[in-house]
């Protein structure tokens, strides 16, 4: 058998490890954290494309899922689809559901997928200084979250069943509202900015249990307020579409009969709704 030339070494591995299904990658910010990336092998002949981050939920394994699930999408789109890999207990303490909230001990996850998108788009000379963002149950916290923080990153959000929400609310302080978010973040809420982000929320009609989403008195995320959004998922999430609304912005709601709490079931929607948006991106 024939050895391969250096040259050819590294652009075998390229191919293999750098475009379609990638490698997991490890943050260059925080190398605890980690990514998995779909990246058309187009980008290779320098073709343009456009990024959408895709969060994972508690369980962390649909990080691939979404990789995969979303690599059709990308393909035929021109479209590079990131999705971050928090693993659960990265502080030694067994915690799950850190990442949701935006910071746990010293992370700030916001930061890190803002640094992740950078690292990327240097490494395959794209300008994604705008990106998309979709997050289902874990992944619809954060996601929604991020486009509060940082609307100016986003040309579209796209949150699916989210177990808690943060309510645009001045009276309330962060989970449950926005009103120390500028002490707690370093960052001041801009409504003028979330208003020009298309946003997406999907959540099924039969997502009805309650046992992993009630807060309690104790708990390591309860504040007082914390279940007043509703019971439900459902209820939750159009709550949050309300203050969303209120706040003057366009939200698509999609509210899908007979479906519980399975996330491969909305990204038909999902890519739907992101489809439509880059079309009306790309005319302008």
């Amino acid at each position: 058998m024939q050895e391969l030339g250096t040259g050819e070494a590294i652009a075998r591995a390229k191919a293999v490890y750098d475009y379609g299904q990638t490698a997991i990658f490890a943050s260059r910010i925080d190398p605890r954290l980690h990514m998995v990336l779909y990246v058309p092998p187009t980008a290779a002949d320098g073709r343009k494309l456009d990024l959408l981050v895709a969060v994972h939920g508690t369980g962390r394994t649909s990080a691939i899922e979404f990789r995969d699930g979303f690599a059709e999408f990308g393909l035929f789109n021109d479209c590079a689809i990131l999705c971050p890999i928090f693993p659960v207990g990265v502080l030694g303490d067994g915690a799950r559901s850190g990442y949701k909230y935006i910071q746990e001990g010293d992370i700030r996850y916001d930061r890190v997928v803002i640094d992740m998108v950078e690292e990327m788009a240097a490494k395959y000379q794209q300008d994604w200084s705008k990106f998309a963002m979709f997050g289902f149950s874990g992944g619809g916290h954060f996601t929604h979250r991020f486009a509060i923080l940082h609307p100016e990153k986003l040309w579209a959000a796209s949150i699916g069943a989210p177990g808690s929400v943060t309510l645009l609310d001045p009276t309330r302080d962060w989970w449950v509202g926005i009103r120390d978010i500028e002490s707690r973040f370093g960052k001041a809420f801009n409504p003028m900015e979330l208003a020009k982000v298309p946003v997406h929320m999907v959540v099924g009609d039969a997502d009805l249990e309650t046992w992993e989403i009630t807060h309690k008195p104790g708990g390591r995320y309860y504040v007082e307020g914390a279940n007043d959004a509703g019971n439900t998922r459902p209820e939750r999430l159009a709550a949050l579409a309300r203050s969303f609304r209120d706040a003057g912005v366009d939200v698509t709601f999609d509210h899908l009969p007979g479906v519980a709490h399975d996330r491969m079931k909305v990204l038909g929607h999902v890519k739907g709704f992101l489809a439509k948006v880059l079309t009306e991106c790309r005319v302008k």
